[in-house]
């Protein structure tokens, strides 16, 4: 008489639980769609409270509006640029940023509530809660560094500071790079019961690093506007580094705080990036992942819209274009280095 198999008892469901983490990835990826749109829209700061639960609700009568636009009345932002903005203008820039913060409710509920249900039935593999719970956590700790990187331009500053800015968008791209790795290893086990988690490789670990301060230093381009700066290419100006631009002290600040040094350093970081990521993409090639492929498609129209950019004056399709396919390049990069990582059953 046929028995049913150990596999078949089990609640568990590697399958499934991967299914919904792709879900909410994809949702991540739109979540880096609508914030660079909402710093290219300068609508970020339209927005001057942190209300987690009640700021789900926008404004509705006349009056809950007119108070809105009165708090952004008082900030730097709006005396320096917006004097003369009407209501309709700045129910435009609020709408931006209103989407950007429900979106992030969203996927906090999208992960947060199946996780529970998935918990509660044991359809999570072992070994796997801790990870999914820790993702979680640096979600929540997210919408504290989005709040943290506001609150920097409410004040004193007429715009956000430029490495909260970073921070907030690595963060983004990590638990975008957990979640997917996680899914990973998850499909492998569903197809095969007895796979272990992949390992990051030395080589894969290199080429994540030089993706990972290109992305630094794209967001150094987008929080200084230092892609305003020169609109050429590959020249700036007349010049492969322009001459007489003012330094600040001390000199390693120029690499941070410059905008003219930022931008420099982000057209030609990309290069090293582009090597490792080929780099990798190769070897993972060679081991029959198609994923491969995609980096290396990926990387070079990262490039043609990184360049576009700069030549339209930051064009804001493009712009954010070239932020979407940012995302989407480090998907590819977890699957390659995923696929160089798998370990034998």
């Amino acid at each position: 008489m046929l028995q049913p198999s150990a596999a078949f008892l089990s609640p568990v469901r590697p399958r499934s639980v991967a299914r919904w983490l792709i879900v909410v990835a994809a949702l991540i990826v739109a979540m880096v769609v609508v914030g660079g749109i909402t710093r290219l829209t300068e609508s970020g700061l339209s927005i001057t409270q942190w209300k987690p639960i009640s700021g789900i609700i926008p404004p509705l009568t006349q009056a809950q509006w007119q108070a809105e636009f009165d708090g952004y009345k008082r900030i730097p932002e709006y005396a320096a640029f917006n004097q003369g903005m009407t209501l309709d203008g700045f129910k435009r820039i609020f709408f931006w940023e209103y989407t950007h913060r429900l979106l992030g409710r969203v996927i906090g509920a999208a992960f947060g509530l199946p996780l529970l249900w998935f918990a509660i039935r044991r359809r999570i593999p072992a070994g796997y809660g801790w990870r999914l719970v820790a993702l979680l956590a640096l979600g929540g700790l997210q919408g504290a560094i989005g709040w943290w990187m506001v609150a920097s331009g409410l004040s004193v500053r007429t715009d956000v500071s430029h490495v909260r800015l970073a921070v907030h968008l690595l963060t983004a791209l990590t638990i975008l790079a957990g979640i997917v790795w996680t899914a990973l290893d998850l499909i492998a086990l569903h197809h095969n019961p007895l796979a272990r988690p992949a390992r990051l490789t030395r080589i894969a670990a290199v080429a994540l690093a030089l993706l990972v301060v290109q992305l630094i230093y794209g967001a150094f381009t987008a929080g200084l506007d230092a892609g305003y700066a020169f609109a050429s290419w590959p020249l700036m100006g007349d010049a492969l580094f322009p001459a007489g631009v003012p330094m600040v002290d001390p000199g390693w600040r120029n690499a941070v705080d410059n905008p003219v040094v930022v931008q420099f350093i982000h057209r030609w970081w990309a290069f090293a990036a582009a090597a490792g990521l080929v780099w990798l993409a190769v070897r993972a090639i060679r081991m029959g992942s198609g994923a491969g492929r995609w980096v290396i498609g990926l990387v070079a129209l990262q490039i043609g819209l990184g360049i576009a950019t700069l030549l339209s004056g930051v064009q804001i399709d493009l712009a954010v274009a070239h932020q979407a396919n940012a995302a989407l390049l480090l998907i590819a990069t977890v699957c390659a280095a995923h696929a160089v990582g798998r370990r034998p059953a």
